[in-house]
């Protein structure tokens, strides 16, 4: 016959397993706390780089203020937690961390509005208070956030002998989050919610997670102290729905990918497609015009350093960081509607070509996917190969190495041309030589050109040895050829009037050593320092 347990016994295991489920409930909170603290930081660089850039140099002031925050909290987690060692303490810090980040986006609208007018006026002050400005948002939600921890150790170690289990269960459980919170944002939430959303996303689960916690654990009324703040945060979601991250003159389209913050403005006619910072031109397109004084011409005139040179000798060209088109649009006015292979990292840029910028070329075959892989992959060869791929204000490092100019000797013609737009600052030509002499350990010869007006400079390496003579020979005849579009006359006419008698020679990049980020940081820093504020306009 089945006998009954005591009432004390039945007492007894009920708080078992009343305890049980609480400590699950608080080792969930901090795997959910792990997994904001992660995804706020990564949100917060792609708030910020939306307007500052992604430089090295803005990575490191966000990662190393969200350190100093999270060492604060940890601090003010350990004494709040032996203060009042409560799970309810707990819940009423994360449910104020919870809201306070969920409305930075929106507090720090203005002042991001503010630093992209700064951006295009180069007003240095205000862009140096805004940056600031932006980034003590953060202190509040992340400095609380880091007391999670340390309050979690505090309720959860009964037995001192088990203390160290305890709390390396609790690191690892929040790391685990982390990891999660490390994805996420990049890689789901920010690609198709947006910033702002993913920070409200996050701080609507976290207060979630405490709001349950305070109807289960706490109390009735202590749930409802708080319930206020997500019904608060989507009110003023809702007000801020149509608020654009930056309202730049002309701006027609804005919105966010995996790798950037995109922008589409129309000026004067001529239409522009800014990335991230937006101080750099990534493509343009007029329907009127051709020639924009740019880069991106200037990757046409490669086969006409070889002499006799022909339209029709250029057979097929890859472009790597083909982004909205404008290469492609004038290789296929110039040589005719022969092959032309695009590469690029972004699908968002490339559907934004289609509709902006008319990238509709039939004979443009685009390819998405790190240019450097998908070149080498590539069974065809090329007259051409440009070389166009920036996340300002870097070039990829993999692509500025000598195995990197390897893999695309391989890929050229008999008589090809490897073509690279290079960024530089005034009295500054380090990135220019250390790419010069890498490509000349490969290439015989080099040539290399200042676009005026700008801070672009293009290197010309060529397979067979070539003379700067014949540039001005093939363009002297083709100005007579009425079947040449002027275009590219136009462009030869320039490049040859601003060649470069040479390089410095320098140390060659390597996939095992490539300084690029190193030297470009340096220009920065001297260029600000001298007054200036903005190294590439691409």
């Amino acid at each position: 016959m089945h006998q009954d347990q005591p009432p004390v016994m039945r007492y007894n295991a009920s708080i078992r397993v009343w305890d049980q489920t609480m400590n699950r409930y608080i080792l969930f909170t901090v795997f959910i706390s792990g997994m904001t603290t992660l995804a706020a930081e990564l949100a917060a660089a792609r708030l910020i780089g939306n307007v500052f850039g992604t430089s090295n140099l803005v990575w490191a002031s966000i990662i190393g203020l969200i350190l100093i925050y999270l060492t604060a909290g940890y601090f003010l987690g350990g004494k709040w937690a032996d203060q009042n060692p409560t799970i309810t303490a707990m819940l009423r810090v994360l449910a104020w961390s919870a809201f306070t980040l969920g409305l930075v986006p929106y507090a720090a609208g203005p002042v991001l509005k503010l630093a992209a007018t700064a951006f295009e006026a180069l007003t240095t002050g205000i862009l140096a208070g805004s940056f600031i400005a932006v980034l003590i948002l953060f202190s509040i939600p992340v400095t609380l956030l880091g007391t999670i921890s340390p309050f979690a150790i505090r309720l959860l170690v009964k037995d001192t002998a088990q203390a160290g289990r305890t709390s390396g269960r609790i690191y690892a459980i929040s790391t685990l989050g982390s990891f999660i919170g490390t994805f996420l944002p990049t890689l789901v939430t920010i690609p198709t919610i947006g910033t702002r959303h993913t920070f409200l996303l996050f701080s609507l689960l976290l207060l979630a997670v405490t709001l349950i916690g305070l109807w289960k654990y706490s109390s009735r009324n202590e749930f409802i102290k708080y319930s206020w703040m997500p019904v608060v945060l989507l009110i003023v979601a809702l007000l801020f729905r149509n608020q654009t991250m930056k309202n730049n003159a002309g701006q027609v389209y804005e919105t966010e990918s995996a790798y950037n913050y995109i922008q589409v403005q129309e000026v004067n006619g001529f239409t522009f497609l800014r990335l991230n910072d937006g101080q750099g031109v990534h493509s343009i397109y007029h329907p009127d015009t051709l020639y924009f004084n740019g880069p991106w011409e200037q990757f046409l005139v490669g086969p006409f350093f070889y002499a006799d040179r022909q339209v029709a000798d250029v057979k097929r060209i890859a472009v790597i960081g083909l982004a909205a088109g404008t290469v492609a649009r004038q290789a296929t006015t110039v040589f005719g509607e022969i092959p032309i292979d695009g590469y690029e990292l972004d699908e968002k840029i490339v559907e934004i070509g289609r509709t902006y910028f008319h990238m509709n070329m039939p004979n443009l075959a685009v390819h998405i996917g790190d240019g450097r892989l998908n070149l080498e992959r590539s069974p065809f060869i090329y007259d051409i190969i440009a070389v166009d791929a920036y996340r300002p204000p870097y070039i990829p490092p993999h692509m500025t190495t000598v195995e990197f100019f390897t893999i695309a000797a391989s890929h050229l013609t008999e008589e090809g041309v490897l073509t690279i737009n290079v960024g530089s600052v005034p009295g500054d030509r380090r990135l220019i030589d250390g790419l010069a002499s890498t490509m000349a350990s490969i290439f015989p010869s080099i040539h290399i050109m200042d676009i005026p007006g700008t801070l672009n400079t293009m290197i010309f390496a060529t397979i067979q040895p070539t003379q700067r003579e014949d540039l001005s020979v093939n363009m002297v005849r083709l100005a007579q050829d009425p079947d040449v579009d002027p275009l590219l006359v136009t462009t030869m006419t320039s490049t040859y009037a601003n060649l470069k008698p040479g390089y410095t020679p320098a140390t060659v990049f390597t996939d095992d050593l490539a300084p690029i980020e190193w030297i470009v940081n340096a220009m920065v820093i001297d260029f600000v320092f001298e007054g200036g504020l903005e190294i590439l306009n691409h």
